[in-house]
């Protein structure tokens, strides 16, 4: 199996955690959160696929798919073109309001596609390359990918302990 392989198995299990988070919740429970100052599973969906998109698109010198597919538009928040969520106050949490779960499975499995995409096309020697020379050490293509991964991993568990949570409540 080559490293790509892995990381496309891996991409693959966000979109199918995404996809179980997201079925069959009303926008009540998208939109719950369990205190003032916590997340609702729209916004920790809505962030985690921001974040890989905006993060593929750069290491891979590609078009967000939020903007260059009409993403934002249909979204229709009100919040900057290039937001993804980072350092989100609650004021901005609860502006990640959508009308169903399937715009965020729409949004989400566009970027997956996109994803793939990328990285369908790696040879090894690509994840040595520098995508981002802010950091000490200089992040590496395989580094960035691996870290937005384990991002998108991390909300995505986060939004699915927060539907069993609504669940429960509901029962």
């Amino acid at each position: 199996m080559h490293a790509k392989d892995i990381l496309i198995d891996g991409y693959g299990r966000i979109q199918e955690e995404v996809h179980a988070a997201l079925d069959g919740l009303g926008t009540d429970a998208l939109h719950h959160r369990p205190a003032p100052d916590a997340n609702s599973v729209a916004w920790l969906v809505w962030h985690l696929t921001r974040v890989q998109d905006d993060h593929i698109a750069d290491a891979f010198d590609l078009d967000q798919v939020w903007l260059s597919q009409g993403w934002e538009k249909r979204f229709g928040l009100d919040l900057p073109r290039h937001d993804t969520g980072y350092g989100h106050s609650p004021a901005k949490v609860a502006k990640v309001r959508v009308e169903s779960a399937d715009l965020l499975t729409g949004y989400h499995d566009a970027v997956h596609e996109q994803t793939l995409g990328a990285l369908r096309g790696l040879a090894a020697k690509d994840l040595e390359r520098i995508v981002d020379e802010r950091w000490d050490p200089p992040v590496s293509l395989g580094v960035r990918l691996v870290s937005v991964l384990s991002d998108d991993l991390q909300h995505i568990g986060q939004a699915a302990y927060l539907r069993g949570l609504v669940q429960s409540a509901a029962a």
